[in-house]
Order: C-alpha cells, then sequence, then structure tokens
C-alpha cells in the first residue's frame, strides 16, 4: 500500500469535506435528529380527555372520580348528559375516553356483588387506545381494592400484587426512546455521506483521475472511507453527551463496549453507504436509496416502537437483515442494564457486527470497477 498516496487523497477528501460544507451535515444532522426525535417521541398517553357520567352520585363514585382528577393521565370533566350525547362527542373527537358509573356502584360494592363499570375508548390509534384503557383500568381495580378493604370484604382469590420495574424505574419515555435513537443517527448519517463520496466524482467527471492513476481499489476506498469514519467517531461521543446531560438518561454499563460497538456499527453504516455509491450514477438517487435502505430498517427493526421479539414471520428474520437491531441491542444495555461483556448474547451481537462490517466492505470494494462501464 503507497502510504504517501493514501494520505494525500485523505487530505484532499478532508479539504473537499470542508469546502462543501459537508463536514457541517455530519455534527449538525445527528444532534438535530436526536433532539427532534428524542423531544418528539412520546409512547406514554398523558392528559387523556375524559368524561364521566355519574349515575350513582355516592360517596365511593365521588372517591372514584377523585383518582382520575387528580392523575396527569386523564384530564377529567364530569357532566350530566345522556349515554348516546356523550358518545357522540368521542366520534367528533370532542373526548378521548367515556366512563358510565352505574346507579348501583356503591350499594354492590359495599356488599361483594359484581358491579360493571362503563368505558369506551377512542381506539382509531390502537396503540394509544390499549395504553388508556390500561391506564383506566389501573384506577379502577385500585379503588375498588381499597373500597373491600376499608368495608372488611375480601374476595375468594384475591391476590394482591407487588411488582417493580426494572431498568427504567421512572418509566420515562427518554429513557426508552433516546438511546435507540443513537442507532438510528448512526446508521443514517454516515451511509448518508458514504453514498455521496464516490457517486459525487462520477459526477463530476473527477473519477477519471483515478481511472488513469495506479492506485489500487483498496488504497482509493480506504482514503475515501477514512475522514468519514473519524468524523463520525466524534459523534460517539456528542451523541453520548446529548443523551446523558440533555435527555438525562442513565449510563450504567461499559463505556468502552458502547465505543467499540459504535465504531464497528459506523464501518458497517459507511460500508452501506459505499455500496449505494458504487452501484449509483447520480447524487440525488445515491441519497433516495440510502435514506430507504437505512431510515425505514431503522426505525422499524431497532426496538425503538416494538420489541423484535414480539415480530413474527418475515418481519422478524426482516430484522436480523440489518445492523440497527444488533447495536441497538448492545446500546440499551450499555446505558439501561449493565451487564456488559457477561451477556453472552451481547457478545454474539459484538462478532456479528465485526463481520457485517468486513462483510459489506468487501462487497463494496469487489463491485468498484477500475474503469468506464
Amino acid at each position: 500500500m503507497k502510504v504517501g498516496v493514501v494520505k494525500a487523497y485523505i487530505l484532499k477528501e478532508f479539504t473537499e469535506l470542508i469546502r462543501t460544507r459537508l463536514i457541517v451535515m455530519v455534527y449538525l444532522m445527528p444532534s438535530m435528529i436526536l433532539i427532534l426525535f428524542g423531544y418528539g417521541i412520546r409512547m406514554d398517553v398523558t392528559h387523556a380527555r375524559t368524561l364521566i357520567i355519574d349515575n350513582d352520585q355516592s360517596h365511593y363514585s365521588r372517591d372514584l372520580i377523585s383518582r382520575f382528577e387528580h392523575s396527569r393521565y386523564f384530564d377529567t370533566k364530569v357532566l350530566h348528559i345522556s349515554e348516546s350525547e356523550a358518545l357522540h362527542r368521542i366520534k367528533q373527537a370532542k373526548k378521548d375516553i367515556l366512563i358510565v358509573i352505574p346507579a348501583s356502584f356503591e350499594k354492590r360494592l359495599l356488599h361483594g356483588q359484581k358491579s360493571e363499570i362503563g368505558v369506551f375508548v377512542d381506539a382509531a390509534f390502537p396503540t394509544r387506545g390499549t395504553t388508556m384503557e390500561s391506564y383506566v383500568q389501573g384506577v379502577i381495580l385500585d379503588a375498588a381494592s381499597e373500597a373491600m378493604a376499608k368495608t372488611g370484604i375480601r374476595p375468594k382469590g384475591l391476590i394482591t400484587i407487588n411488582q417493580r420495574a426494572l431498568f427504567n424505574q421512572a418509566m420515562r419515555d427518554e429513557d426508552a426512546i433516546v438511546p435507540g435513537l443513537i442507532g438510528l443517527v448512526l446508521l443514517v448519517a454516515p451511509a448518508i455521506l458514504a453514498a455521496l463520496l464516490i457517486v459525487r466524482e462520477k459526477e463530476k467527471g473527477t473519477i477519471f483521475n483515478f481511472y488513469a492513476s495506479p492506485v489500487r481499489k483498496g488504497e482509493f476506498l480506504l482514503a475515501k472511507l477514512t475522514p468519514a469514519f473519524l468524523l463520525h467517531s466524534v459523534n460517539i461521543f456528542v451523541l453520548f453527551l446529548v443523551a446523558t446531560q440533555l435527555f438525562e438518561v442513565p449510563f450504567r454499563g461499559s463505556f468502552a463496549l458502547y465505543w467499540l460497538a459504535s465504531e464497528l456499527y459506523i464501518l458497517s453504516s459507511l460500508g452501506i453507504g459505499m455500496l449505494v455509491s458504487v452501484i449509483t450514477k447520480r447524487q440525488i438517487v445515491a441519497v433516495v436509496l440510502t435514506v430507504i435502505i437505512t431510515i425505514i430498517p431503522g426505525f422499524l427493526y431497532s426496538g425503538i416502537l416494538m420489541p423484535i421479539s414480539s415480530m413474527k414471520g418475515e418481519s422478524y428474520y426482516e430484522a436480523h437483515m440489518f445492523p440497527v437491531m444488533y447495536y441497538n441491542h448492545i446500546v440499551y444495555d450499555t446505558f439501561l442494564i449493565g451487564e456488559g461483556l457477561a451477556s453472552e448474547k451481547s457478545l454474539l451481537y459484538l462478532g456479528i457486527l465485526l463481520l457485517y462490517a468486513a462483510v459489506v466492505l468487501t462487497l463494496g470494494t469487489l463491485l468498484m470497477k477500475k474503469a468506464l462501464r
């Protein structure tokens, strides 16, 4: 390998990145994505517009209503209207939840008899509807349990659940979303930059300098990818600081594992972008194709919105075709769990990232032709 030639190409690439101001995108785009999506994606449901019709007007019905009124998950209003009118307000998207307390609620509760409370939830968005339904059930069951305890009624088979949330005790959306977004950012940003490196030379015609020179393909690609790799390596620390300082996400694991996995993951991302750059001839085509094969899998198969373990059929196998699933497992471990290299799965996924990077970089080198097609 001609070290002097590679150094000259690397210097030329750095100069080109600065001159075209692409270096600004290297740091601005990842931080913007993390901040915008970190604040914008919310899995929790708060201030659900709740309408309660109290047909009982009793002490226990008022106690139940107060629990909804003092919860941040509900914006509660009690109205004396008909059920049909209340349901019409849900159809008009003026309310999210309707709760109907029957006239015999307190009486049946004190006698230990079965009582039914009507709950109607706007489930136009199934995930949001399921979440709101769970919140309502939790409030009602908690109130009923306390009421029966005060009256001395102990139904047969009553079970007390002592639960504890692990890894994200505060149930913060930021702790669940931000580590996954790091995987999305480090997949998209390096791939887009790498996708522009070679195809830009094709559009400008400067690729003929490489065709006519004695520089080998490996040297050319090494010089092309090294600046992008070094610049995005800094992003590993930038994104870490944004996550821990701005979003206050805890970090319980090994920083060395986080750094090593991130470096291998960046190599995989650069390899994907290089493959796109090699097979395309226009920058706009390269960017669009890279966005399609990075952003969509980055969201669907990263574990941000849906656990990989809950996927079935083709989606489960598709998730294993992209590096983001393996990387995000390690990132969530380092931020929230802290098991580190003691986890056999983390070690396996680290090896898969290394293999993935080697395969895509080798494939890109093989497909690169030092000749005019």
